[in-house]
Order: structure tokens, then C-alpha cells, then sequence
């Protein structure tokens, strides 16, 4: 099976592919392009670490940079200017896959900074001048999905911007997402908003359920906990997208569809396997459904065009099967509430590190230049 066949039969099974990754080298060197003409890429997801790896790995932000600090720029209106540029020309390279899929594709996320993940107001004020800022219909602003981060979406949704609701765990919480895009488009529609326009994404994060829950089940020592290794990050994602079939067929969303609406869309992140004795195609393979979207590194992109199966797609079956790996670990002692707030409290310590590491790379290029 050739690459290009590997990953246009995923994409053929309703799955899009996004790229987790940006830099302006991708850019400059029309790497980026050739992924979208030759590995069916069309959307593009990024976040503090990415632009942190690429803006202190890279010279191709020197003259930029040059002009940010005879500009007199602070740090983070240097970050700001140099990620939407970034962005806003991905999403220009990406403008006709958008208008040919009417919007559902074509689409680069940014995210709002780190330390409003907490913090409504800032994060709504935030994500309305990260659009603006970016000026392209393409873009999506990533909002983390924080309880306090769940109004802002309403908000941000209700002023006609596309999100990415990002850093979502647990099943309970996704439900609150769906709230928050369901208000959202209800505020927009009553603001005179086009609904066809607004587009979302819920970023259900995979590979981060299976290391957590694995290395519980180590820790037991038993052989029953031994068989469901690898298994929760993926039966996680199944029952999300049962909820999912659920809520976008129920009536309060109808009357939006019939303004103009469109569902919001199931994104699988953090699709890069973390443990080597795992296929590095698992999260790929195991997670096929129509109208998804699958956001990878390349690496794994990559390992899928090489040697990827397209999975059977998500079936009622699957959604038992996974209801049947969570009353086991239940059984096994392992609390899946507890471990979800975990996780999304460890998600945000990394992304506010990595912004820690953005800020450092930028003061440090500021005060060179």
C-alpha cells in the first residue's frame, strides 16, 4: 500500500487529517504545502510547545525578530505577532481546501495563552483579538476546557469565532462542552451571527488516558489488569463519540441546524504513542469515524503512510465493549474521575512550562537583536 493510499482510504473513511505541528521553516520551505498535496493534510492544530520547539530551533524568525525589539516589543506581543503571522499564513496556503469543504476543513488552531486557563474574561478578550489578529476565516482559536474555560467558549462561540476546545478528558466534561458550543451558537444566533460560518472542534485527548491508566495498572500486579493495558484512551474516545451521536440528534440542536448550524466536530489529539511496545499507528487505526478529525504529529502521519490500516469504523458494539473496560478498571480500583482531573491538571502545568520556555526563547532573541 502506497502512502498516499494509506492515508487518502482514512480520509475517504470520513477521518481529516490535521498536522500537530507549525513553524515558519514549514512555511518558507513549502514543506507544509507538499504534505497538503501529497499526505491529504488539510488542517493544521498548534500550541505553546510547538511554537516554543520551533522558534528556538529555527534562524527563520531572526528578521522578525529584529524588527519586534527596534519596535520596542515586550515578550508576549512579540509571541503574539509571531505566532498569528505564522498562522494567518498557513491558513492562507490552506484557504482553498477550506472553501472546498465549506468550512469543515482548511483550518489552523491557535491557542490563547496559557495563563488565562483559568480566567474567563481574559481567555474570551484573548480569543476575539488572537482572531482579529490573525484575520483569516480559517482560523480556529484552541480554549482549553477548564470549567472556567467552558464560559469563555460560550462567549467566544456567541461573538461568530470558530474554536478548538482543547485539553478534554473525561466524558463529563465533554458534555459540558457540547453545553458550552450549544450556548454558544444559541448567543450567536440571537447576535444576528451567520451559524453556517462557526465552526468547532473538541479535542479528546488519547494517548496522555492510556499512560496515566497504564501505569496504575502495573502497579497491581494483576494478570486481569495486565489485559487492559493500552485499552482506556481509546475505549475513552468511543464512548465520547456515543455521546456525541446523542447530543447532535437531539432537538434543541436541530433548530440550530436548521439555522445554519453545523455539529461540532470529535478531534482525536494527542495521537503520538507513548509507549514503544504499541503500535505507532494504534491511535490512528482504532479511531475511524465518519465526519472526525485526526490531528498528528508527523512522525505518526508518517507511520501511518508507511504501514497504517484503516480501522473498522466506531460501532454501537465498540461503544459496549468500551462501556465494559471501564466497569473493569472500576472493579480494579482505578478512579476514572480522579485520573481525568489529573490529567487535565498535568495538561495545563505543561503548557504553562512550555510557555515559561516560549517567553525565555523570546526575551533571550529580544535582547540579542
Amino acid at each position: 500500500m502506497t502512502a498516499q493510499s494509506s492515508l487518502a482510504r482514512l480520509s475517504e473513511a470520513g477521518v481529516s487529517v490535521w498536522l500537530d505541528d507549525l513553524s515558519r521553516t514549514r512555511l518558507e520551505t513549502g514543506d507544509l504545502e507538499n504534505l497538503v498535496t501529497t499526505m491529504n493534510v488539510v488542517g493544521v492544530t498548534t500550541n505553546p510547545t510547538i511554537f516554543a520547539t520551533a522558534i528556538a530551533g529555527s534562524d527563520s524568525y531572526a528578521g522578525s525578530l529584529d524588527e519586534l525589539a527596534a519596535a520596542g516589543a515586550s515578550v508576549d506581543e512579540a509571541i503574539e505577532s509571531l505566532t498569528t503571522a505564522d498562522v494567518a499564513t498557513a491558513a492562507r496556503l490552506l484557504r482553498p481546501v477550506y472553501d472546498a469543504t465549506d468550512g469543515d476543513d482548511g483550518r489552523v488552531s491557535i491557542e490563547v495563552a496559557p495563563p488565562l486557563a483559568r480566567d474567563t474574561a481574559g481567555t474570551t478578550a484573548s480569543a476575539k483579538a488572537l482572531w482579529e489578529r490573525v484575520g483569516e476565516p480559517n482560523a480556529m482559536i484552541k480554549i482549553p476546557a477548564t470549567e472556567e474555560g467552558l464560559a469563555a467558549i460560550a462567549d467566544t462561540i456567541g461573538a461568530g469565532i470558530s474554536v478548538n476546545v482543547t485539553l478534554v478528558f473525561s466524558l463529563t466534561r465533554y458534555r459540558h462542552v457540547v453545553e458550552a458550543y450549544l450556548q454558544g451558537l444559541e448567543k450567536a444566533r440571537a447576535a444576528g451571527h451567520d451559524l453556517s460560518t462557526i465552526r468547532s472542534v473538541a479535542s479528546i485527548f488519547v494517548s496522555r488516558v492510556d499512560a496515566e491508566i497504564d501505569a496504575r495498572l502495573a502497579e497491581l500486579g494483576d494478570p486481569a489488569a495486565a489485559e487492559l493495558a493500552g485499552r482506556a484512551g481509546i475505549a475513552n474516545c468511543v464512548l465520547a463519540h456515543e455521546i456525541h451521536s446523542q447530543l447532535f440528534t437531539s432537538e434543541r440542536f436541530r433548530v440550530l441546524e436548521l439555522a445554519g448550524a453545523q455539529p461540532q466536530r470529535l478531534l482525536w489529539a494527542s495521537t503520538g504513542v507513548k509507549n514503544p511496545e504499541y503500535p505507532d499507528t494504534m491511535y490512528v487505526t482504532g479511531l475511524v469515524a465518519d465526519d472526525t478529525v485526526n490531528t498528528m504529529p508527523e512522525a505518526t502521519m508518517r507511520a501511518f503512510a508507511d504501514h497504517g490500516e484503516v480501522g473498522a469504523p466506531i460501532s454501537t458494539e465498540d461503544y459496549r465493549a468500551a462501556d465494559e473496560v471501564f466497569d473493569q478498571l472500576a472493579r480494579l480500583g482505578i478512579d476514572y474521575a480522579e485520573v481525568m482531573t489529573l490529567l487535565e491538571t498535568q495538561g495545563l502545568e505543561k503548557f504553562d512550562v512550555s510557555w515559561a520556555e516560549l517567553q525565555d526563547t523570546i526575551r533571550r532573541a529580544l535582547e540579542r537583536a
